[in-house]
């Protein structure tokens, strides 16, 4: 038995390693990120102010005025602090590992965002997914009981959904909040809020139990690698105990407080990607052989035959979107779809209908 056998454990051996593609000179597509640049001039001043950064200290472990800066912008209640991850995936492994008793496990609906389960399960937790239903909505009655049988440790509720796109009301969120009320902790992924028509932030004084977290990716920072989750602070204090010392690079965190302040900039946009999403999210719903999910994230979801095939000769166009097919049942022959700037959209529009057209078999 060679060493590896006998010391990774098993469950990890099972796994296969988080796929990226290579998107290089293609129309990316595929990982929801905003497309949009930041203006020449804002580059130059972002680039004078790192130049000032102090690249051979470490960087101040406390992050206090980048975390005043995201409390102060995005609306985190008074009182109430953040703390910094290096992206959302370290905050959902910190969790993880903080949560990591004999016997607990994690709950998601699903399809979801696949860093609930990897993070449970690396941390040796056991993962629960609850189905949505058919239209990819919340299956309350199923979630209600899986919440009293399995007593989650943690229940994440991406709001909105990825990779669905789904927005899953208020009301049915704060059932589901009060059900795991002296159960466990609750995770509302905010990761595409910036999209969304509103946010649980300002609920978090109503619960002990809820952590609302985000991310700078989605708002067009994704290559900081930055996310933030805020709870009480009695919560918070333990969590701390396993985030790993300095997480945040100073170049990360010096280009968020210089960009930060332009909140204006990224606001505008989310504005306008959620108006190119509405078009094509309509321009999709006319074709008949295409079933458009609603989405209220900065990508749409769309079901159509032979997905495989069309996905295929997208690239072959150069085009590059994401065929979740293969993560859950729910989404047979579905592709993912980011909103790209008004010339990706309707080259990727006209390409999809020109290859519906084909005969792909």
């Amino acid at each position: 038995m060679s060493l590896i056998t006998r010391l990774i454990r098993p469950e990890i051996r099972s796994q296969t390693s988080y796929y990226v593609a290579d998107a290089s000179n293609m129309v990316k597509l595929d990982a929801m990120e905003n497309p949009y640049a930041l203006p020449e001039t804002l580059k130059i001043q972002l680039g004078a102010h790192l130049a000032q950064v102090a690249l051979n200290r470490y960087p101040v472990p406390s992050y206090l005025d980048l975390k005043q800066t995201i409390c102060r912008l995005f609306g985190v209640p008074a009182g109430y602090d953040v703390m910094l991850g290096n992206g959302s995936d370290e905050l959902i492994a910190m969790l993880s590992v903080a949560c990591a008793q004999t016997g607990a496990c994690v709950m998601a609906p699903i399809p979801t965002f696949v860093m609930y389960a990897v993070s449970a399960q690396l941390a040796g937790l056991r993962f629960v997914g609850v189905p949505l239903t058919a239209e990819l909505t919340l299956d309350m009655p199923a979630m209600l009981e899986a919440i009293a049988t399995e007593r989650p440790a943690i229940l994440y509720l991406a709001n909105p959904n990825n990779p669905t796109g789904s927005w899953f009301e208020h009301e049915q969120l704060i059932v589901l909040i009060e059900a795991m009320r002296d159960i466990g902790f609750v995770v509302l992924d905010e990761a595409y809020q910036p999209f969304a028509p509103g946010s649980m932030m300002a609920q978090l004084p109503q619960f002990a139990h809820l952590i609302v977290m985000r991310t700078m990716s989605k708002l067009g920072l994704a290559g900081l690698r930055l996310g933030y989750m805020s709870a009480a602070a009695e919560l918070l204090a333990e969590i701390e105990k396993v985030r790993p010392p300095y997480n945040i690079n100073v170049l990360s965190a010096a280009a968020a407080e210089f960009l930060l302040p332009h909140s204006a900039l990224f606001d505008q946009q989310a504005a306008t990607i959620c108006a190119q999403r509405s078009w094509l999210s309509t321009a999709l719903q006319e074709l008949k052989a295409v079933k458009v999910f609603p989405s209220q994230a900065n990508f749409v979801l769309i079901k159509v035959p032979n997905a495989e095939q069309i996905f295929k000769k997208l690239l072959e166009h150069k085009i590059l979107v994401k065929n979740v097919g293969k993560m859950h049942p729910l989404l047979t022959d579905c592709l993912r779809v980011t909103v790209g700037t008004p010339e990706e959209n309707r080259l990727f529009l006209e390409t999809f209908v020109s290859l519906l057209s084909e005969p792909l078999s």
